[in-house]
């Protein structure tokens, strides 16, 4: 009876330990998942920001060279239609127009990779950013891993102990 008594209560030890050990790696669970999910949040809005901001930027620079090259189309119209009675006139209008257009062209393709190129680095940078957030996580899910496990093997040896001490006393 004493033995069952003795067995029976180390059962119930055992089951308050593993119920105490399932809240506690809930907690830590919630509170790692919690953590990750604010650190990817903020990464995914640094990043959507960052985004936005190169895009407004090369926007706002490629409208103001298209309405640059639109007004000196314009005016390249209005001035082969001014200058139609005199030939050579007209030829250098339209060749400093051909020039001017080429310049914008130019300028217009230089922004292009311009804007390609930094939009690459910044995905590289982001990839980079996310590696080092993922090899954080990485880390912290194995700091908590061990913790749990040392936890558990302090309160198992806790546990044998008490039962231990009880049997012989």
């Amino acid at each position: 009876g004493e033995v069952q008594n003795m067995l029976e209560k180390f059962g119930a030890d055992i089951n308050k330990a593993l119920l105490a050990k399932k809240k506690r790696l809930e907690t830590y669970t919630k509170a790692s998942f919690k953590s990750s999910s604010q650190k990817i949040e903020h990464v995914w809005k640094t990043q959507q920001e960052q985004r936005q901001k190169l895009n407004q930027e090369y926007s706002e620079q490629f409208l103001s060279v298209f309405q640059q090259w639109d007004t000196d189309l314009k005016k390249a119209e209005e001035q082969e239609e001014k200058l139609v009675n005199i030939l050579r006139q007209q030829q250098k209008v339209f060749q400093q127009s051909r020039i001017v257009q080429n310049q914008r062209l130019k300028t217009v393709r230089q922004l292009y990779e311009q804007y390609i190129k930094s939009l690459e680095d910044l995905e590289k940078n982001h990839d980079n950013l996310l590696s080092g957030t993922q090899n954080e996580l990485k880390k912290e899910m194995a700091m908590l891993q061990k913790k749990i496990m040392m936890e558990t093997q302090q309160q198992e040896m806790a546990s044998v102990r008490k039962s231990l001490q009880s049997m012989l006393l």
